[in-house]
């Protein structure tokens, strides 16, 4: 399968090449759920889809919060994520971590919030006289049984925990087998990454290698995707490569380190572009494929950018060095890096 043609459909599928309008974007929110915001600086923010949009997305997942379209849950591994309203019996399904061995505290708080709920972190701490610092981990992993739900429809941090059930009557958080439910979403993520494999998939939703390995059997006896020299693709790609004629144009995207092609591809990046010094800041998707990343401090404020690392050859490195340097100091609020391929800057 050629390679080029797979970069070019996913960048395509991706809106990387094709900026997506408020109606393309609810379907390309939905196959990349769950939803977060930029990591670091976007703390506390709707989730965004960054490069991928001819409007303001978290102006319009503010609203989506608003409204209870975008439901706050925690997913993949227990973070924090945005899940629009009619997939969150699907993803409570998978991702749902049964409390079989409650601790007393766990009692505690759960039974509290079932009987004067919804209530807030305070308000908790007033009744049982614990500390926030014990209840916060405790409606953490209450939230992961979906015993409980945090109501963040704005910005505010006074927020009310209530009763998952009495929140979400209509949802059955076993209608799917953590397998059944991942069979659904693997399509999605088939769709919009073109070529996958189950490295990617546990990247990305953080779940055990036994459900992924059942999933992706199971797709494949079905007849729905199928396995080639370059990993997983739907079988309808397959045929539909065939034809088609790529159209890479040259192109350079900083990627934060909660994007969707980045958690997907992040248990390989996350060895390659390591810095023995620094922190890894961003990555740096060149022509639709990662080829290398900035590195520096993360700080309250602008970044410290010390270091673009790369894997391009040395020619196309320096051919390229003014335009990947624009891309980093743009996304950077027009801070420069300090150095480029370890070579200092003047």
């Amino acid at each position: 399968m050629n390679e080029n043609k797979i970069a070019a459909l996913r960048m395509e599928r991706q809106h990387l090449t094709n900026k997506a309008d408020e109606s393309d974007y609810i379907s390309l929110y939905r196959d990349l759920q769950p939803g977060q915001n930029v990591y670091w600086c976007g703390f506390g923010e709707p989730p965004s889809l960054t490069f991928r949009v001819n409007f303001d997305d978290i102006e319009f997942n503010r609203l989506r919060q608003a409204d209870r379209s975008l439901l706050k849950g925690r997913f993949a591994g227990g973070n924090l994520g945005w899940i629009m309203k009619e997939d969150f019996e699907l993803f409570a399904c998978l991702f749902c971590k049964p409390l079989d061995k409650p601790a007393e505290k766990h009692l505690i708080i759960k039974e509290l919030i079932e009987r004067e709920g919804p209530l807030n972190i305070q308000q908790i701490k007033e009744t049982t006289g614990m500390l926030v610092k014990e209840i916060t981990p405790v409606l953490h992993r209450l939230q992961e049984a979906f015993l409980v739900y945090e109501d963040q429809y704005d910005g505010e941090w006074d927020r009310g925990w209530y009763k998952f059930s009495e929140m979400f009557p209509d949802v059955n958080i076993n209608k799917y087998t953590k397998t059944e439910a991942l069979k659904i979403l693997l399509q999605r993520f088939s769709y919009r990454q073109v070529c996958f494999n189950a490295e990617m998939v546990k990247s990305f939703y953080k779940l055990p290698a036994k459900i992924i390995k059942e999933a992706i059997g199971s797709l494949a006896s079905e007849g729905v995707i199928e396995e080639t020299e370059n990993g997983w693709l739907l079988k309808t790609d397959i045929e539909l490569l065939e034809k088609y004629e790529p159209q890479i144009s040259k192109s350079i995207y900083v990627m934060h380190r909660n994007d969707f092609l980045v958690r997907s591809n992040e248990y390989w990046l996350k060895e390659k572009f390591k810095h023995p010094e620094h922190e890894t800041l961003q990555y740096l998707l060149i022509d639709g494929e990662f080829h290398g990343a900035v590195v520096g401090h993360f700080r309250y404020g602008p970044y410290d950018l010390e270091d673009v690392l790369l894997d391009l050859s040395a020619e196309e490195a320096a051919a390229r060095k003014a335009e990947i340097l624009e891309a980093v100091s743009e996304v950077n609020g027009g801070k420069s890096v300090n150095r480029y391929q370890g070579e200092e800057l003047l």
